[in-house]
């Protein structure tokens, strides 16, 4: 079996990573917006006052705002059917509690779905990724502030409203299970803190902590739920989808120890997926909040509203796998959201991240087996550090190693039965880490210049994975040579 005639092949980016003009036209600072460069050890550092003297990666990303159209003409040409963007919030509602829209960002993204429609491209638009208004974060301690459900459901109408006829799929929060972690605490819940380094992104894993997290995700289950239906309501049409962080658990041995607890990391794609997709929390729920020793506040009618905002399609993330055991003299390793231990059988990336494609295979099966729905793959790519030759070609044949081993395996599951439907690697375009605030660490197949410090003309400049991938698309993924 091939992949479907129909297949999404494209690629996508978020709004805080590549737009810039952080200042522009209207738009109001994100939490992202605090987030400076990395600094010591790679850390980035979040100020709750934006400071003349730090750099912040945001505020320029690759210059997006004003090159869209040079871009968008760049994806054209590699053959995109589809173009995952966020929208960034703060250039809707400045504030995220404003009464009425900005006009003149509600006008830029209209320009840019119609500019992706001029050359057949779907626009499939991710509603919240990291972009939380600071305002929100301040005035009402980010998703733990039951408020934020009707401040984002204001906004939802006005997207939904807005683009009804330019935009058919939509995603409702990026990488929603973030915040079950404390990576989510800062960009995916807003939670008010202190100026210092955000690698982390959050307080110890106290009891109040983990409290605050699932009461805030519960606000963002909510939230979500309600955009569902309301989305529905605006144009039968509209598929909205969940987006979760992907990944692939395996025990380190066959201890059983080994095997039950990389069971229960595996519930990480499930706990959230079960809320969004089933519209129930899962069955492991009373256990896990009785063994964090919390609680959070449900309100009359919130169980309807779950079984009434059931997502369309399930997406995901997936970069690597991992392995988990009981001993603690094993090789400790992480990557994007993912912690365990080194796996003996895997290569991994210049930042250790484990290079498994057969890992994303296994993912999809699992994932299509628990949810019957269809699946995209909307972010996966290899973050490397890529050399510019003296003739300006860039070959990063590493690249297209990774995503080739990758897209076949996505075809094993095509053919094992995995209703898969999509494919939009991270990063088609250079732009800023959201870890590290770097630019050295590159995922496009269009380089743009730029350093870490924030040099650069921003001129793009197409790598070997460029032509590659126009073959991969052109072929229907037949041609991965």
């Amino acid at each position: 079996m091939d992949f479907p005639k129909d297949f999404f092949w494209g690629g996508a980016t978020a709004a805080n990573q590549v737009e810039g003009a952080w200042n522009e036209d209207g738009k109001g600072d994100s939490v992202c917006d605090h987030m400076t460069g990395g600094a010591v050890d790679k850390h980035r550092y979040f100020t709750n006052k934006i400071q003349s003297d730090a750099y912040y990666p945001s505020h320029e990303g690759i210059d997006f705002y004003h090159r869209y159209k040079e871009d968008i003409a760049l994806f054209a040409e590699m053959g995109f059917r589809m173009f995952r963007i966020s929208i960034n919030w703060t250039r809707i509602f400045p504030n995220g509690d404003d009464e009425n829209p900005n006009q003149k960002g509600l006008d830029f993204y209209k320009s840019v779905f119609e500019e992706c429609r001029k050359y057949d491209i779907e626009p499939l638009v991710t509603i919240s990724h990291y972009e939380l208004p600071y305002n929100l974060m301040e005035k009402y301690d980010g998703w733990t502030n039951r408020k934020c459900i009707d401040f984002y459901i204001r906004y939802c109408n006005t997207l939904f409203t807005e683009y009804k006829n330019l935009v058919k799929y939509w995603l409702t929060f990026n990488e929603i299970n973030c915040l079950t972690m404390s990576v989510g605490d800062i960009l995916s819940g807003g939670f008010k803190c202190e100026d210092g380094p955000a690698q982390v992104m959050g307080l110890p894993d106290t009891k109040e902590q983990l409290r605050k997290r699932y009461q805030a995700l519960h606000h963002q289950f909510i939230a979500s739920a309600k955009a569902v239906k309301l989305g529905h309501e605006i144009n039968s049409e509209f598929r909205i989808g969940c987006m979760i962080a992907g990944g692939c658990v395996y025990p380190y041995n066959c201890n059983p120890d080994d095997v039950l607890l990389a069971q229960k990391d595996m519930r990480m794609n499930y706990f959230c997926g079960d809320v969004q997709v089933r519209g129930e929390y899962p069955y492991f729920t009373k256990r896990m909040f009785d063994e964090f020793g919390i609680s959070i506040a449900i309100e009359e009618g919130d169980i309807e509203i779950l079984k009434n905002g059931k997502v369309d399609f399930y997406s995901l993330s997936y970069y690597m796998s991992t392995c988990r055991t009981v001993d603690e003299k094993a090789l400790k390793t992480t990557g994007n959201v993912i912690m365990g231990v080194k796996n003996p059988y895997l290569k991994a990336s210049d930042w250790g991240w484990q290079i498994d494609p057969k890992g994303l295979r296994y993912l999809l099966n699992e994932l299509y087996g628990r949810y019957q729905i269809p699946i995209m793959v909307v972010e996966n790519g290899l973050g490397a550090i890529d050399k510019v030759e003296v003739d300006g070609s860039i070959h990063d044949s590493y690249r297209i190693d990774y995503l080739r081993g990758h897209i076949k395996q996505m075809k094993e599951a095509i053919n094992d039965g995995v209703d898969l439907i999509g494919f939009t690697p991270w990063g088609c375009i250079d732009l800023v880490s959201i870890s590290t605030g770097e630019m050295k660490k590159r995922y496009g197949f269009i380089y743009v210049d730029k350093d870490n410090a924030g040099n650069g003309t921003l001129n793009r400049s197409r790598k070997d994975s460029f032509y590659w991938y126009k073959k991969v698309i052109a072929s229907n993924g037949q041609n991965l040579t």
